[in-house]
């Protein structure tokens, strides 16, 4: 058992990342992770070692990503105020402008999009750990990635950047 342990704490910062990129709140990103690791170990006699603990970690954590959702539609959507940009701010660096044109991008995938998207692009997994995770044929991942790079490529007008690209 201390070693389950030890291999969920080795994968807090892959999860923080992960949901960090989902979410786009670093509050709400920690409470997902947060509810995740509880999750994680509260059961972790339910898992069965037939593999590496961080898939199991994934799953889990993309299943509350989507409870999450279901729940926020349910409720409708609420406005955080810090967001929203002072007039007088200066305008932002090219770079930054590109990067924050490709996050709203992102933004508007659909979530199934979005989730394969990120595990492969950001977290670097391979097409059938992604897959397995999201509960997915391998196929149906490959045509969710495809379509989101698309959609990305049309809604920034450029080329997919090239930590966008992955081969495996």
């Amino acid at each position: 058992m201390a070693d389950i342990l030890h291999e969920i704490e080795d994968a807090v910062p892959a999860l923080r990342r992960y949901a960090r990129a989902l979410t786009r709140d670093l509050d709400r990103a920690d409470d997902l992770v947060q509810d995740c690791l509880e999750r994680a170990i509260s059961r972790r006699r339910l898992f069965r070692p037939t593999g590496p603990v961080r898939p199991w970690l994934f799953t889990i954590l993309v299943n509350l990503y989507r409870n999450s959702l279901r729940g926020q539609r349910r409720r409708g959507e609420t406005l955080d105020l810090s967001s929203i940009p002072e007039p007088a701010v200066p305008a932002a660096q090219p770079g930054h402008l590109a990067l924050a044109e490709l996050a709203r991008a992102i933004d508007t995938l659909p979530p199934e999009q979005k989730e394969a998207l990120l595990l492969v692009t950001l977290e670097g997994l391979a097409y059938k750990e992604a897959a397995d995770i999201l509960a997915i044929p391998l196929g149906t991942l490959m045509s969710r990635l495809g379509r989101a790079r698309a959609t990305l490529k049309t809604l920034t007008g450029a080329p997919a950047e090239p930590h966008l690209r992955t081969v495996k």
